[in-house]
């Protein structure tokens, strides 16, 4: 008899972590050991750009109703958004590393959330989504709420949380909640390259820019242009600009160690 897998896989491959989602939906245990897997590659130095994917048919479904259900019997139902899903979808959007959702399959309720999380999005051309919550009564969680509405809108955000109908892949593209879309065979293969472009790239200038997109969308104008300033600043004075200059006059490809 096989032995059952975790719900989650977490492997090392040069300076990128991959994260696999091994379970249709996500029970307690498959969130505590993503949530581990999760702040494992955001603390480690070694790691300069994580993938997050699935397997089979399911990116991630989201939350497990069988669990669910259980748990609205008993007090305290909804403490796994504070303690599993917020402090997922927070580090994923706040790790100072450049974070790829290789979208495999279904990518439903929080599943979007964790997708909408990472920094950019790919995803199989047999790829569906759904936001889910108000077929089963509820409001979004885990951010879905802004993230949506900022990849996309707020008219179509509030037709596709509403109405929670599925969409496609390509239909995901063509609204801007994914940068691509590619054959499921195509899939792995991609992520993996543009996973290892991003961690030979300048880390550093990535985890700043990735602070000041996040930002964008609150901070007032004036201090967004001042924040947008420091930041080149700080940048400038770093190895990697440094360099990056001097292979550009050189007419040499530019070697990013993400050294200050």
């Amino acid at each position: 008899m096989d032995e059952p897998q975790d719900p989650v896989a977490y492997a090392v491959d040069g300076a990128v972590a991959t994260i696999t989602m091994r379970t249709p939906s996500l029970g307690r245990a498959a969130k505590q050991m993503l949530l581990a897997a999760v702040t494992e590659a955001a603390g480690d130095d070694g790691i300069r750009a994580v993938v997050l994917t699935g397997t089979g048919r399911f990116f991630t479904a989201g939350q497990d109703l069988r669990e669910h259900a259980d748990a609205l019997r008993a007090p305290g139902s909804f403490d796994t958004i504070t303690e599993h899903y917020n402090p997922l979808v927070t580090t994923l959007a706040t790790m100072p590393k450049p974070v790829l959702a290789a979208i495999n399959g279904t990518c439903a309720g929080a599943g979007l959330s964790l997708a909408l999380a990472c920094d950019l999005r790919i995803a199989a051309l047999e790829a569906r989504f759904t936001t889910a919550f108000t077929g089963i009564g509820l409001t979004p969680d885990s951010g879905l709420s802004a993230s949506l509405s900022r990849a996309v809108g707020i008219a179509r955000a509030s037709e596709l949380i509403m109405l929670a109908a599925p969409f496609t892949a390509e239909e995901a593209l063509n609204w801007g909640i994914v940068g691509r879309v590619v054959p499921a065979g195509d899939l792995a293969t991609t992520a993996q390259e543009m996973a290892a472009g991003l961690a030979a790239g300048p880390t550093l200038a990535y985890a700043t820019a990735k602070r000041a997109i996040r930002q964008a969308w609150s901070a007032p104008w004036p201090d967004l242009l001042t924040a947008e300033a420091d930041d080149q600043a700080a940048l400038g004075a770093t190895a990697d600009h440094r360099g990056a200059v001097d292979a550009f006059l050189g007419k040499r490809r530019p070697e990013f160690t993400g050294r200050e």
